[in-house]
């Protein structure tokens, strides 16, 4: 599950620096000021999820059944919330109209909600070996 979680978290990783240079340069004259900060939200996120991938993938602080509810929440969370933002922010370039699904994104960030909510709980069930720590 490790290495699954770290692979998925790269290419999350390397699609955010794609769709964030995408965003700035080539969509810069296709769609408003206000419309690309948007994609840049969702961008943001997506980096934001991808470093937290690679932090439960290689964390040994985190139970493998935690790091498998974590991984669906997250991978979820990331094609919801910021997928839907993408499509939305280019709505207006294409021919599917995203409004329609736009629903999906406050789903998704309840889901990358609930990701840091489980990992909280799964560090405040966690033994410490030393009270001090």
């Amino acid at each position: 599950m490790n290495k699954k979680i770290l692979i998925t978290a790269s290419i999350f990783g390397l699609l955010a620096v794609i769709l964030g240079a995408f965003g700035a340069h080539a969509l810069k004259e296709l769609i408003t000021v206000e419309v690309q900060q948007t994609f840049e939200t969702g961008v943001r996120y997506q980096m934001y999820h991808a470093i937290l991938l690679l932090f439960i993938g290689s964390s040994t602080y985190i139970q493998q059944k935690t790091k498998k509810v974590l991984y669906y929440l997250i991978v979820s969370g990331i094609i919801l919330f910021s997928g839907s933002i993408y499509g939305l922010a280019t709505n207006l370039l294409t021919t599917f109209d995203f409004k329609m699904i736009g629903f999906v994104t406050p789903i998704g960030g309840l889901l990358l909600i609930l990701a840091w909510g489980v990992m909280i709980a799964n560090f405040l069930k966690m033994e410490s070996k030393n009270d001090n720590q």
